[in-house]
């Protein structure tokens, strides 16, 4: 940090007394004003921007197989990101921040290193192309927006808060799959063979990987369900009852589909569609309350 940022940052108050609301000001200040934090940043933004255009690059002259230029940027912009988010839990008190722009960062964050790992076997590469400057766009939100300090959640609960977030993470990949998919398929009814079209595997891979995806995701959403209702106390409260209601109508939907895929062979459209509308309750149930709540009604979660 600059002595001028140092200086900056000092002057704001921090004292309890002074009242969580100032507290949560100063923290948001000193997020902006840190230069150290904001390097961080911009060079982990600078390479997921990187890392997508090379894969546009590669997806463009069909070389997409025999290029990997593009892991490097992308493995330093996650080490990066992860980075980042270390420096915030140790600089400010209390737990992990879960906030909105935080938890929207980590997901980010969860998206693009399965990305990478999938990337780097050789499969689904082409999804950087949109979750890597996902993952730039919404770090750069968080250190925009600013950090909170939150209340300690002892291991339990932050058990359950990670459940939920790899859980986010998965799914969301999994829409992704999803829209590649019926993106795919409405292509090759129409006879248009794109470019972009060579970057992706057969259908029938592409959506195995789908079905995969989705099977991870739902463990995990199980996992942190049934943790909420070890761990959560009040779970059914009035701030929390939206959330429980439609985190549980995800899953029926996720599980009626890999039902549906077990009994019936579901696939292509019907894939699609039950795949976005799970997806859509989910980020209804997390995000959509935690916007309303913390944004517009400036209460904490």
């Amino acid at each position: 940090m600059s002595v001028g940022a140092g200086l900056a940052c000092s002057a704001l108050p921090t004292a309890p007394a002074e009242g969580i609301a100032d507290t949560a000001r100063s923290y948001k200040l000193c997020s902006v004003c840190d230069t150290e934090p904001m390097t961080i940043v911009l060079i982990a933004i600078a390479l997921y921007l990187l890392a997508a255009a090379l894969l546009v690059g590669a997806v463009a002259s069909d070389k997409l197989d025999s290029r990997r230029g593009w892991f490097w940027p992308a493995l330093g912009a996650v080490l990066l990101h992860g980075a980042y988010h270390l420096i915030v839990a140790w600089r400010t008190p209390g737990g992990p921040d879960m906030h909105f722009f935080a938890a929207l960062s980590l997901v980010a964050l969860g998206m693009a290193a399965m990305t990478l790992a999938v990337g780097a076997q050789g499969r689904m590469r082409g999804l950087g192309v949109l979750s890597f400057p996902l993952a730039g766009l919404l770090l750069f939100a968080y250190h925009a927006y600013g950090h909170e300090p939150s209340q300690e959640l002892d291991w339990r609960l932050q058990l359950h808060a990670w459940m939920a977030l790899l859980a986010y993470a998965s799914l969301a990949i999994a829409a992704l799959l999803a829209l590649m998919l019926w993106a795919q398929e409405r292509a090759l009814r129409r006879r248009e063979f794109h470019a972009w079209l060579r970057a992706l595997p057969p259908l029938t891979e592409l959506e195995e990987l789908l079905f995969r995806t989705i099977t991870v995701g739902f463990i995990l959403l199980t996992a942190t369900l049934l943790t909420g209702m070890l761990f959560v106390e009040n779970l059914f409260a009035q701030h929390l009852i939206h959330k429980t209601v439609l985190s549980v109508l995800s899953w029926l939907a996720f599980g009626a589909l890999l039902l549906g895929r077990w009994r019936y062979g579901w696939r292509g459209g019907k894939a699609v569609r039950w795949t976005l509308a799970a997806m859509g309750l989910l980020l209804l149930a997390f995000f959509g309350s935690k916007f309303v709540l913390e944004l517009i009604l400036g209460r904490t979660t």
